[in-house]
């Protein structure tokens, strides 16, 4: 196969056709990061206690004694899963024995007074259910299906469903894309999270809201992936890199902060499902203004369809396209060049590719569980957490701006080399001042996140690059696939800290650090041409190591 970026430098780096694509493409990563935190607020638990029905004629006083008062990190607060025995209570206030004051104003200690014998009475679960806080959401389905108390192991565990959706679409999508093509892959993983969104406003249970949401997690990673892949194959030069560094990061960033606002206002679960389905279905006209990726179709020996593609994007950019663009020699090779069909274990086939595809999947691995548990130790810095939170999220942008700027400049190894580096680092210093100096603690902590993002933003593009176009789905996807092994094993680098609580830090760090050394043994791709075979693959490994 002949070497596409040459074939199809008739078009130029940019133009009309290019910046159609990059917008609308860009416009595909939305539905994909509203819904990426979904599980935060749809599964959200308001401050609750247990139900006390209206006619159990207890006085003011006693309705509000009836819950016990416990002590939770030093401060008193009422239990959410116990109550003094109704019955014990109605009958003592039937008589008119009343609750002492200092019982309730004084709910830290118990009163030493004789009608203060609150805490010697029997205690009971929930009975009759629970009432729970209004402030924050009329409702989720935390609150419809009572999943607190004896039932809150339910919460983690339909999360962990969503991740593992998440896994199951990061492993099967690439290699069907790889198979039927990037397009109809999108815009399947789009309408799967349109489909599933409003399917789950309408779940009559607890069981179908698990299954649901393991659906809405096949689609979640899949669209990002595939959208920037097409990206990646329709777009060449700095203007693939501008997409992939820099503004598909930025859509999908900025649609994750939109959920927060959206469920401030709308604070029903049931309604905030149905909005979540809004952008996937605003995107299904796009399906006749974005083309399947022309390198996928060459690779695949559809090379009229590919014409097809190209003589309209020169259309578009008012260039005159060659008479032949893919020469009858080459037509009549494309397709036995490769294999008809292709799978996961093209990643494992040949040493050279073995090497690689096992250092990248490390790589994923190290970097992302980094990121995750970088975000989940916030809790053990000072100052306000919301604050904090700000922070961290305002310093994704310069992250990806300077990503960006790199890889425009400089070879992809010694980005992501230098990103990684900062980030260790500087997470390896935060056990230092974590608690003689909170704010450089606080500054180390974005340092870090800032590396580690960058490095992110890096590695999408240096495994793109070098990934042949007939498993290019495939391989990013296998690579997301473990990221989200790094984001599972994440929220239990926090539980290390009962062991020290410089220990997540120092974990955190070390796999940054880790990641670094494997980085040294991968192949360059700056201004290296993508490969569309695993031939051409190897070759250019080779030549370059």
């Amino acid at each position: 196969m002949q070497d596409f970026e040459k074939t199809v430098s008739f078009l130029k780096t940019w133009g009309p056709f290019q910046r159609r694509i990059l917008f609308l493409l860009c416009l595909t990563a939305i539905p994909s990061g509203y819904n990426l935190l979904c599980v935060i607020f749809l599964l959200a638990t308001p401050p609750h206690h247990c139900h006390i029905p209206a006619h159990s004629n207890l006085t003011p006083e006693w309705t509000q004694a009836i819950i016990p008062v416990q002590q939770v990190l030093g401060q008193p607060e009422r239990s959410s899963c116990n109550r003094y025995e109704l019955e014990l209570v109605q009958n003592l206030s039937a008589h008119g024995i009343r609750p002492s004051p200092e019982t309730l104003h004084n709910m830290s200690t118990p009163s030493s007074t004789p009608a203060s014998f609150l805490w010697s009475l029997n205690q009971e679960g929930c009975k009759d259910g629970w009432t729970y806080s209004t402030e924050h959401y009329i409702s989720t389905i935390v609150t419809e299906f009572n999943l607190v108390c004896s039932d809150q192991w339910k919460q983690p565990l339909t999360s962990l469903v969503y991740i593992l959706g998440g896994l199951c679409g990061c492993f099967v999508s690439g290699q069907i894309s790889d198979r039927i093509g990037r397009k109809p892959v999108l815009f399947g993983g789009i309408a799967l999270l349109s489909i599933f969104s409003i399917a789950v406003a309408f779940a009559p249970s607890w069981p179908v809201c698990v299954a649901l949401f393991f659906m809405l997690g096949l689609g979640q990673i899949t669209t990002y992936v595939t959208a920037f892949v097409m990206g990646s194959e329709l777009l060449i030069g700095w203007a693939r890199v501008l997409f992939s560094n820099l503004c598909l990061p930025l859509f999908y960033v900025g649609s994750t902060l939109l959920l927060p606002g959206t469920a401030y206002l709308v604070t029903n679960w049931r309604h905030l499902s149905l909005v979540l389905a809004i952008p996937g279905i605003a995107c299904i006209p796009l399906w006749w203004a974005i083309p399947e990726s022309p390198r996928w179709l060459v690779s695949n020996g559809r090379l009229r369809e590919a014409e097809r593609v190209l003589r309209s994007a020169a259309v578009q950019n008012r260039v005159e396209a060659p008479d032949i663009i893919f020469p009858s020699a080459n037509v009549e090779k494309a397709p036995s060049q490769e294999s008809d069909s292709h799978s996961f274990f093209d990643l494992l086939r040949t040493k050279k590719i073995r090497n690689i595809t096992i250092l990248l999947w490390l790589i994923w691995f190290c970097v992302n569980a980094s990121y995750f548990g970088l975000s989940f130790n916030m809790s053990s810095l000072s100052g306000n957490p919301f604050l904090n939170y700000c922070l961290l999220t305002i310093v994704e942008l310069p992250a990806y701006f300077a990503g960006w700027l790199t890889t425009r400049c400089l070879p992809r190894r010694l980005s992501l080399i230098g990103f990684n580096l900062l980030g260790a680092l500087a997470l390896l210093l935060i056990q230092i001042t974590l608690h003689s100096k909170p704010m450089v603690a606080l500054f180390l902590v974005l340092v870090g996140r800032f590396g580690v993002l960058a490095t992110i933003g890096v590695l999408y593009t240096i495994t793109s690059e070098m990934s042949p176009t007939v498993i290019r789905n495939t391989m990013l996807s296998s690579c997301a696939t473990f990221s989200r092994v790094g984001f599972s094993v994440s929220p239990y680098l926090l539980q290390l800290a009962v062991l020290s609580e410089f220990l997540p830090w120092i974990i955190v760090g070390g796999l940054s650090l880790l990641s670094v050394v494997l980085c040294l043994f991968l192949p360059e791709t700056f201004r290296q041409p993508m490969p569309d075979t695993i031939q051409q693959l190897t070759y250019t490994a080779r030549s370059v190591c």
